[in-house]
């Protein structure tokens, strides 16, 4: 048990699936509070029940539209009003549609920057104040490995994570000063739902399948980090090694992964 996460209350957006579901797992049981919130309080309140009884813990849900800005707004103070300290924000939920530019839907633009982005801006904003008057917190935000490296088909998604990196190194550096932890997670592809709306066809998961990560792998690896000073999670390793080699060479590097660029 990691001893520096006991009786820590730690939000987590898109908390009901996936990697979010998996992460709230690894807190409750290294002592941590997941403090749960997504659009499917059903889902929610089954974990909940789950880890309760798993762990013998307490956990805490809330029901919100992250898209929705006033719900947002009323959840985040509701809980800043019934908690004396939240001690950590994971900024977690997203989605993603893969398209060519020619072909992308504007509703389908505007629904990926509204919750990977401006729902994680706002978000991490409302409570920033009450992590520096604690003087502790740590604030994760999951990025992507597509923010470093666009690829056909990705070009919205890869911008609206582009944009979380911008924001989150920025962050990191307005507040590197006090004990407010900043930390970007940038993941390559990762066997979740992401994908039912992503690639519908089936398609590009069939491609990479050998290549994806273990959601609970992933949320295991990010709670470890809670509460250091960790700068980027970066999975799998040899996907962040590519996007090194893409800024030093990036003609190059589109010559050679010109087909595994397209394979989407």
């Amino acid at each position: 048990m990691q001893s520096n996460l006991v009786n820590k209350k730690i939000i987590v957006t898109g908390a009901s699936s996936g990697i979010g579901e998996r992460i709230v797992w690894h807190i409750a049981k290294n002592g941590g509070i997941p403090v749960m919130l997504a659009r499917s309080v059903d889902k929610l309140k089954s974990l909940q029940q789950v880890i309760d009884e798993t762990f013998r813990t307490t956990s805490f849900v809330y029901q919100v539209d992250l898209q929705n800005e006033n719900e947002l707004t009323t959840v985040m103070k509701q809980i800043v009003t019934e908690h004396e300290q939240v001690h950590g924000l994971i900024n977690n939920a997203g989605v993603g549609v893969f398209d060519y530019i020619k072909d992308m839907q504007w509703q389908d633009v505007e629904r990926m920057f509204q919750l990977n982005v401006f729902a994680l801006m706002r978000g991490t904003q409302q409570l920033l104040p009450h992590f520096l008057k604690h003087q502790e917190g740590h604030i994760v935000n999951i990025a992507s490995q597509a923010g470093k490296i666009a690829t056909p088909k990705s070009a919205v998604y890869a911008s609206s994570k582009h944009a979380v990196l911008g924001f989150t190194n920025a962050l990191r550096l307005e507040i590197n000063s006090d004990n407010v932890y900043v930390t970007a997670v940038n993941l390559g592809p990762v066997r979740t739902n992401f994908f039912a709306t992503a690639d519908p066809e089936g398609d590009y998961q069939k491609n990479i399948d050998r290549y994806m990560l273990d959601a609970d792998h992933v949320g295991k690896k990010i709670v470890f980090h809670l509460f250091t000073r960790k700068r980027e999670i970066n999975l799998p390793w040899w996907m962040e090694l590519g996007s090194k080699f893409y800024q030093l060479f990036p003609k190059g590097f589109e010559w050679i992964l010109n087909k595994q660029f397209k394979r989407k």
